[in-house]
């Protein structure tokens, strides 16, 4: 059968599109990725924060978990608007504009002092936030047609895992070194140093990015004719529904429900993968910052291993639910090795493993179903049902942990989570999802 990508069947002409996707995507993707690096870290980098910052503020694991959640609210409620504002007034003014306004409130973290205050400045990093990821996936998708798809997505996630092995290290030395420096507290100069990058980012996205291919002055013009024919001749076979009518397709809530099982384990390991460290027994920060950078280094080569074995055998469903079980694995294994630091380690790396390797192949699912308005409607709402992930799991682990003083339950109920994400992965029909 001849390719969508090359309709003549030319090896030389297939070549020559390999060279130039290879082109694009080292154009886009690396910087992509690096702003949602930035972007994450500051989302979840209140992890290391609570090391110091509970004993601090007097917050409890209750307090803690509830403002770690409380940033899901945000994101949840303007995900959907704020992804279709970008699908209509581009993404170089959009994103730059959101990675600014984030960049601000996750320095402005310095001043919760009080539980409230942490609520609201959570929340309202949520609402700056609740464009980013769904607006750079639709972004990719004019851009890469889904047979390249799982890759170009692999690549730009292996942000997630690259924030945890930077972030880690570099937070727990920030909260070492500055701690007590110009007055300010070891978990305030954390936030105020990791906010400025994503202001700094968010000036250079409007120089980097084009909004659509024909804006890309850098590609020649048979190179933009290329991408445009691939695109519309994917678009063809793809659903293009109402606006309306997105919301209410059943393979979006299903799709809905398997990223949502999925960011119940990430946003648990995310948030309270320091924690499980030094429950261990290690209490100095580096150190603590240090072994996370474990799991996170593991994660990103199974990212790419697998996001391109997916593509190379155009499946989707198994490359999607094996990993999750190898999580869900992971999960079981850190709780009943809960008070050794070495089984501990070993279990959360095969849990984020397994966690990160199935996210980019869950996004080559949707966007495969879903083209036009819709797919910027459907690729929000998922990813918007998926923030109840956020909201429920870092709380439910604290609220469990105040009431039974250990994490154990909360990792038993992220791995049967993930469990049901690789259920609802296989009910997929094959020929729907596979390419």
């Amino acid at each position: 059968m001849e390719s969508v990508l090359n309709p003549t069947g030319s090896l030389a002409a297939q070549s020559t599109e390999d060279r130039l996707y290879r082109r694009v995507a080292w154009r886009l993707v690396p910087f992509l990725a690096l702003c949602y690096v930035v972007g994450y870290l500051d989302r979840v980098n209140v992890g290391f924060a609570k090391l110091q910052m509970l004993q601090d503020l007097h917050f409890s694991e209750t307090v803690y978990g509830l403002g770690a959640s409380i940033f899901f609210v945000g994101y949840l409620l303007f995900e959907i608007p704020s992804n279709i504002i970008l699908h209509r007034v581009g993404a170089r003014r959009w994103i730059g504009l959101i990675m600014v306004t984030w960049g601000f409130l996750s320095s402005a973290m310095i001043f919760a002092t009080t539980p409230n205050m942490f609520y609201l400045l959570r929340f309202l990093l949520g609402v700056a936030e609740a464009g980013f990821f769904p607006g750079v996936v639709l972004y990719l998708t004019y851009w890469f047609p889904d047979a390249r798809r799982g890759r170009i997505t692999g690549m730009f996630m292996t942000a997630i895992p690259l924030s945890g092995l930077i972030g880690g290290p570099v937070s727990g030395w920030i909260m070492l070194a500055f701690n007590g420096e110009q007055g300010l507290a070891g978990w305030q100069w954390l936030f105020l140093l990791e906010g400025l990058p994503a202001v700094i980012l968010g000036f250079l996205v409007f120089f980097w990015l084009d909004d659509r291919v024909s804006d890309a002055k850098w590609l020649s013009g048979g190179e933009r004719v290329i991408i445009a024919r691939n695109i519309e001749a994917e678009a063809m076979g793809k659903a293009n529904p109402p606006l309306l009518q997105a919301f209410i397709m059943p393979r979006v809530w299903a799709m809905a429900g398997i990223y949502l099982s999925l960011m119940m384990g990430l946003y648990g390991v995310s948030f309270w993968l320091p924690t499980l460290i030094r429950n261990t027994g290690v209490h100095d920060t580096l150190q603590v910052g240090l072994l996370s950078a474990v799991p996170n280094l593991f994660a990103i080569v199974a990212m790419v291993v697998v996001s391109r074995s997916s593509d190379r055998k155009a499946e989707r469903r198994w490359h999607l639910a094996v990993p999750a079980l190898f999580g869900a694995v992971g999960m079981v294994a850190a709780a009943l090795g809960s008070s050794d630091t070495w089984t501990t380690i070993a279990a959360l790396t095969l849990a984020n493993v397994g966690i990160c390797a199935a996210l980019p192949l869950f996004w080559s699912m949707p966007t495969a179903l879903l083209g036009g308005a819709a797919a910027a409607a459907g690729i929000a709402l998922v990813n918007s049902i998926s923030c109840l992930g956020g909201v429920f799991s870092p709380y439910l682990i604290g609220h469990l942990k105040d009431i039974t003083g250990s994490t154990d339950s909360g990792l038993y109920m992220m791995a049967a989570c993930m469990c049901v994400a690789a259920g609802l992965a296989l009910a997929q029909p094959a020929k729907l999802v596979n390419r």
